[in-house]
């Protein structure tokens, strides 16, 4: 039987869950004309006790309506115990080691039950609460399923289990529903099939004609087959189709706010390319632009002279000269007459780019500031004063840049540096300096190349632009995953061996000073055990970002001119670090960082003339290592890295407005996604507003999205 056949034998099955007639298959397809949003769905859920209603209310399981759109988790890909991410949800089948419980302090807690599981990648802690029973049930050699959340570096809080064979006589694996302390997974699935009548009131908010054209299913029934499969194309075909509501939703939301930006404000008219620039890129530039540059310069062009504001993202591989193009797009606004700005996230790094472009400028009369939380107020009122009246041409800074006190002349081309590390309302924040109802030409980078599907999926409002060939002339990175002492000693050794010879080092450590409840490299202790150990006949200096702004200052300096010979550091050094004599990268606990970091942080050398080492310690068993080791370049990396970690966590930290699937996972619903993008355009183009008749529920399904209510108005 196929999927869509499966899903349709549930929407027969709803019959017996509601106690009335079965649907017709035309019935499930008009359900938005046909039904309107029936009393049941709304009634307040009755869960038992006041701790039980509290637990659910924490998981937003206010009324039947929300349970019936709390979803099982998805148990068909479990994953091996090296690839578990601190912080995720995942499902492992693993062996019983060991297992003994322990008493917990707490009054009337049950002991805590241990276990150490393992499969053939790694071993793990492995903790269930309240229920002591476990130790006879799983013996040390029981395969076991667990389903649960990895907390710290070794701990897997278990959240639901069953033995192997349990698991594969179920159609999804272990059974289990978000729950929380309070009320189980057992107790949700239970009343879940208490109101399951009521899935026949749920309404489509896609049209009939689309539902048909599309050949998608019904929700009511997608939503019967996740929660009552027969068969496990039952529950994949029904959860396609609540995937595919969830992405067409963000792709519309994403299209609605580059509409309205489009349409809430003009952007200056910057016309064909003049004299500054043209002499910048002939006589100024030190180098030759790569194609991809060139090509990123003629689509900046393209988008600089026309009366709509620039949305575009610029992706660049670690090296390739983003900041070129950045300041290609600025020197175009100053050139009409008009200002540019260029935003990052920290202070380290809008110092780098100020004294970066003053480089590449070559000598050129730009009247340029720089703008900090550090800035003195002097220097700060003097700068605002020349900004406001048009004497500044171009201002460098971080979140300063977009204080209320901050006003630009004629500010014609913003860039944001690193934007994921800026929210949505900072960013159109920057977006407002422009003025009323003048918005400013935006060019969005980030040194973290991205997948196309994930690119689609939180950047699709805007156009992009990929940097991937490299400059003439940049050295290979040897990468190397080291774990044992005999490997330290080596690597040491061969940091020796590059200082004798004239050359520079990095040694990057995840913590600031030591920590009792992390036991990791700290970049304190380790530069004194350094400077006084390993590396005693060289010059060794301190970098962290609890430093204040002039010692950060003066240690970068230091580096940077050859005045010290090993740069020990947090990550602070991750990006815009630009120290061609720097030939080695020396990563202590690398498992704890992403691939993108680490490659970010491996970019940090390789800039000059001779060949470069990067020494990654952590375990040579950890898939994010090996791939560093295997690959070096960042787009392969950022895929690599999608399918390790999902979409959650792969740019880092969470930000205001960033899209989190509940249904939906890439890179596995990457079809659907493109499918959904497809389809969102022909709705935007058809009908932007959604004010015709049939798309009425799925305008309301739009407002109620998640995603849309965390996004910032766009500014007028």
């Amino acid at each position: 039987m196929t999927a869509g056949a499966g899903i349709m034998v549930m929407a027969m099955r709803l019959t017996s869950f509601a106690s009335s007639r079965p649907l017709e298959h035309s019935e499930l397809v008009d359900a938005p004309i046909r039904y309107p949003r029936p009393q049941r769905l709304s009634e307040r859920l009755h869960v038992g006790g006041p701790k039980a209603t509290e637990a659910a209310s924490n998981l937003g399981l206010h009324t039947v309506g929300d349970l019936l759109e709390h979803l099982p988790h998805d148990r068909r890909e479990a994953r091996a115990v090296a690839q578990l991410t601190p912080g995720e949800s995942a499902t492992v089948v693993v062996e019983v080691r060991a297992i003994a419980s322990r008493p917990v302090r707490r009054r009337g807690m049950r002991p805590l039950v241990e276990a150490t599981v393992a499969d053939g990648s790694g071993s793990v802690r492995a903790t269930f609460f309240n229920q002591p029973w476990l130790v006879q049930k799983y013996a040390p050699g029981a395969r076991i399923v667990l389903h649960g959340k990895l907390e710290g570096r070794n701990r897997f809080r278990v959240q639901a289990h069953a033995p192997t064979s349990e698991a594969a006589a179920s159609v999804d694996g272990v059974a289990h529903y978000p729950a929380t302390e309070g009320i189980s997974s057992t107790q949700i699935h239970a009343l879940v099939r208490e109101h399951a009548g009521a899935l026949t009131d749920i309404v489509d908010p896609l049209p009939g004609l689309l539902l048909a054209a599309e050949a998608l299913p019904g929700r009511a029934a997608a939503l019967a087959a996740v929660h009552f499969p027969e068969l496990p194309s039952d529950q994949a075909g029904g959860r396609s189709r609540l995937a595919f509501d969830e992405l067409l939703l963000v792709q519309l939301a994403l299209l609605r706010r580059r509409a309205k930006r489009q349409e809430s404000a003009a952007a200056p008219v910057l016309a064909s390319p003049r004299e500054l620039t043209a002499r910048w890129l002939g006589c100024l530039l030190p180098f030759a632009l790569t194609g991809d540059q060139e090509r990123a310069l003629r689509a900046i062009d393209g988008d600089l002279e026309r009366p709509r504001p620039m949305q575009r993202l610029l992706m660049g591989e670690v090296g390739s000269g983003k900041t070129v193009v950045a300041l290609y797009a600025l020197l175009r606004a100053i050139e009409h007459g008009h200002q540019g700005a260029l935003m990052a996230p920290t202070e380290t790094l809008a110092e780098q780019h100020f004294a970066t472009i003053e480089s590449l400028l070559g000598g050129e009369a730009v009247p340029i500031g720089l703008l900090t939380g550090s800035t003195p107020a002097r220097r700060r009122s003097d700068l605002l004063r020349k900004l406001e009246t048009g004497e500044l041409a171009l201002l460098v800074g971080t979140h300063a840049l977009i204080e209320e006190s901050v006003r630009f002349a004629r500010l014609a081309v913003a860039i944001v540096d690193e934007q994921h590390r800026f929210g949505v309302r900072q960013r159109a924040a920057l977006d407002a300096k422009g003025g009323d109802g003048v918005a400013p030409h935006m060019l969005h980078m980030t040194a973290t190349p991205i997948p196309r599907t994930l690119a689609l999926a939180r950047h699709g409002d805007l156009d992009f632009t990929v940097l991937r060939e490299l400059p003439t002339g940049r050295q290979p990175i040897t990468t190397f995953v080291c774990s044992t002492e005999s490997e330290r000693d080596r690597a040491y050794e061969r940091i020796r061996e590059e200082l004798r010879a004239g050359r520079q080092a990095f040694v990057v450590c995840p913590l600031v000073e030591e920590s009792e409840l992390l036991q990791a490299h700290a970049a304190t202790s380790e530069y004194e055990r350094l400077a006084a150990g390993e590396l005693a006949d060289f010059r060794v200096t301190l970098l962290h970002g609890q430093l204040r702004p002039r010692e950060k200052q003066t240690a970068m300096t230091a580096f940077a001119s050859g005045g010290c010979d090993v740069l020990v550091a947090t990550s602070v050094i991750e990006v815009g670090i630009d120290v061609p004599n720097a030939t080695v990268m020396l990563v202590e606990d690398a498992d704890r960082y992403g691939i993108s970091q680490l490659h970010q942080l491996r970019g940090r050398i390789g800039r000059g003339e001779h060949a470069s080492l990067c020494l990654l310690f952590g375990p040579k068993g950890s898939p994010r290592l090996r791939a560093l080791a295997d690959h070096s370049d960042g787009f392969e990396l950022a895929e690599i890295d999608l399918e390790l970690r999902r979409e959650g966590e792969l740019i880092g930290t969470r930000q205001h407005g960033l899209q989190q699937f509940s249904v939906a996972e890439l890179p596995r619903d990457a079809s659907l996604l493109e499918r959904a993008r497809s389809l969102a355009e022909r709705i935007a183009s058809d009908d932007a507003s959604l004010v015709a008749p049939e798309h009425a529920l799925l305008a309301d399904a739009l407002g109620a999205s998640q995603g849309l209510q965390a996004e910032a108005p766009i500014p007028a």
